[in-house]
């Protein structure tokens, strides 16, 4: 084209050549226009395709600069971009089979001092380590330890005794959940704090409501099964007592997953590898936590309430998964639309005594006479956990959510 001066000058983008190069990435992962859009559209106001000798993989690292520097191999450079939104699909734009393929190429394109790097070793597997594996049975530990000591005492040494074992095990499962498989950067605040009623409404919920069904109550709480309103302290300790097992089954799954993302060559089959993995561990979990409910309801001669502890437990698992993979926003939503429903069965139940509010607790009546009062917990998490599994099934089956978490120093966090 011939300038206004009269010389022949070739037409560049303004900005220089990276911003072409954006130009040329925003054109190839676009979606296409119909003919019709195309001639109507003002070319000055949509990206332009690329000219002849365009780079478009080098336009794709200039955006993603910082993922590039960092990366250690290839399939951190896949699993940033996965998260990122580009697909296998997407790959194909920028004429590559996959995701991965796409990796290597910008992996083996990063300027780097020596030579030109050979090829990636596979990717590590989080290790072993005593400080965890101690820490995960210290809450079990604890919690029998304060149910013996409760039973073996009486008046107010049992109210001191509570309180310093309740604390002891609290602090015991900080520290659990702080360390090993189970441990997260991402704020929990939310979550823990809708854990803590759901793991309250465990001990003290049933008994509560059968109370209030009945007109009561009339006393405080106590450890008799045959008080009005008894304490339900297998299911807590059944819960301690799994840390161990969900620490493990987390880990396993970090492991394996790691394994098939370093053997993997596209997004839908690490996705396909994955999922039964997934499917396996919360599996193994909750059987564990079925041998454990047996087990201290028989030590403690209480019913075992199999329905209700096993949902929590698993919908307690599934959301520490998640939260530890970076998936934190649905964990936080269903937990406390879990407490929300819990609270609203025992809360109808006190408001039916108003005047001409009878009909309020009529599903929570007709629910425990059919069910008991442990249909309520049962119902409200066993929805929650299901909503979980199927979100996770969807969330950690993505190569970025096993990508190896690192500190500032480059080493795994655990």
């Amino acid at each position: 084209m011939t300038a206004a001066g009269g010389t022949d000058q070739p037409l560049t983008a303004p900005g220089g050549p990276e911003i072409w190069d954006e130009r040329a990435e925003e054109w190839l992962t676009a979606d296409a226009e119909g003919p019709e859009d195309q001639a109507l559209a003002d070319p000055l106001d949509r990206p332009r395709p690329p000219r002849a000798g365009a780079d478009p993989v080098k336009a794709l690292m200039h955006r993603h600069h910082d993922l590039c520097a960092r990366a250690v191999d290839p399939l951190e450079i896949a699993a940033g971009l996965e998260a990122h939104g580009i697909t296998d699909r997407t790959a194909a734009r920028f004429r590559h089979r996959d995701v991965f393929s796409l990796a290597e190429e910008m992996y083996a394109r990063v300027p780097r001092d020596g030579d030109a790097p050979g090829a990636p070793e596979p990717v590590a597997p989080p290790r072993v380590r005593a400080d965890w594996v101690l820490l995960t049975l210290l809450p079990g530990a604890l919690g029998a330890a304060t149910l013996a000591a409760v039973r073996l005492t009486h008046g107010q040494t049992r109210l001191i005794a509570a309180a310093v074992g309740a604390l002891a095990v609290l602090l015991a499962l900080r520290a659990a959940l702080a360390r090993g498989p189970l441990s997260t950067p991402h704020p929990t605040r939310p979550t823990a704090t809708w854990t803590g009623w759901l793991l309250g409404y465990a001990l003290l919920g049933d008994g509560l409501l059968r109370a209030a069904l009945t007109g009561g109550p009339d006393t405080l709480p106590s450890g008799g099964a045959d008080s009005p309103w008894p304490l339900t302290t297998a299911p807590l300790l059944a819960l301690a007592l799994s840390c161990a097992p969900a620490a493990w089954c987390a880990h396993l799954l970090a492991v394996r997953a790691r394994r098939t993302l370093s053997s993997s060559r596209a997004l839908a089959d690490f996705a396909t590898s994955v999922q039964p993995l997934l499917l396996v561990a919360f599996a193994v979990y909750v059987a564990a936590l079925a041998a454990l409910t047996a087990a201290t309801a028989a030590a403690l001669d209480e019913p075992a309430a199999y329905p209700a502890t096993l949902t929590l437990g698993a919908l307690l698992f599934l959301a520490r998964l998640l939260t530890v993979h970076g998936f934190t926003h649905a964990p936080a939503l269903v937990l406390t639309a879990t407490a929300a429903a819990e609270a609203t069965a025992l809360a109808a139940v006190f408001a039916a005594r108003l005047p001409g509010c009878a009909w309020l607790g009529t599903p929570t009546r007709a629910l425990t006479d059919a069910w008991g009062a442990a249909a309520v917990p049962a119902l409200a998490c066993g929805a929650a956990a299901l909503a979980l599994l199927l979100h996770a099934s969807r969330t950690l089956t993505r190569a970025s959510a096993h990508a190896a978490p690192a500190d500032a120093a480059g080493e795994e966090r655990w």
